[in-house]
């Protein structure tokens, strides 16, 4: 194999996870605004969940957001902290 190709191959993988994981941070001091109850774009208290999903016992639920005053709008998914073994499904 050729070495610069391998490089190049480094390079673009080395790459992907960083940016990946700048993804991930992101979208965690996004949630944490919006715990705060701010949007994280326009930083008003104008933050609303408009949808919510769940995949069942196990799965984690799909959490939706929208700011009304600027338009802001993204999905969370959040680890429902309770399985079929803990009681808390029925």
């Amino acid at each position: 194999m050729d070495p610069y190709l391998l490089a190049f191959m480094i390079i673009i993988l080395t790459g992907s996870v960083i940016v990946y994981i700048y993804y991930l941070k992101e979208k965690k001091v996004e949630l944490e605004s919006i715990n705060r109850g701010f949007c994280p774009k326009c930083h008003q208290n104008s933050i609303e969940l408009v949808d919510q999903r769940s995949s069942g016992c196990s799965g984690p639920k799909l959490l939706s957001y929208e700011c009304l005053e600027c338009g802001y709008y993204n999905s969370f998914a959040v680890d429902s902290s309770g399985g079929c073994g803990s009681g808390r499904c029925r």
